[in-house]
């Protein structure tokens, strides 16, 4: 079954990601206390799979990604999928697309993840999620 690997929220736009044991998703509007949270926006919970970062040889995190799953192909998610994630409804909302910021973890990197970045979600539902909850596809 999908699990949440790992969770991680920024302080601060541009500083690196800090890992979570416990995390508050917010009602339209993200991971609490995350500085990429975007209220009403389609941009508010990055996912990406596990079997991605390790494929390329990349750490969770590194890519900035707020839940970092297993056992799940979020690539291949649609938009309009609704998933449950501990407590929480997510629905995807759209791809993630690599962006410049991608370039400091290593020269070539947004080319690499083109199509491969991740999708990005709305909270639908709020509440506590924690490494190692299940994801189900609603």
């Amino acid at each position: 079954m999908p699990r949440v690997a790992h969770i991680f929220r920024a302080l601060k736009k541009r500083l690196p990601m800090e890992p979570l044991l416990v995390a508050n998703l917010v009602e339209n509007h993200g991971v609490e206390g995350c500085a990429h949270a975007r209220p009403n926006g389609a941009r508010q919970v990055l996912l990406v799979d596990l079997e991605t970062l390790s494929a390329m040889n990349l750490q969770p995190g590194i890519i900035r990604e707020n839940i970092t799953t297993e056992g799940l192909n979020v690539n291949g998610l649609a938009p309009g999928q609704r998933l449950r994630v501990g407590q929480t409804l997510l629905e995807v909302s759209m791809v993630c697309t690599p962006c410049d910021q991608l370039e400091k973890v290593r020269p070539g990197l947004r080319r690499e993840l083109y199509g491969r970045r991740g999708m990005l979600c709305r909270v639908i539902e709020g509440g506590t999620i924690v490494p190692c909850d299940s994801i189900e596809r609603v």
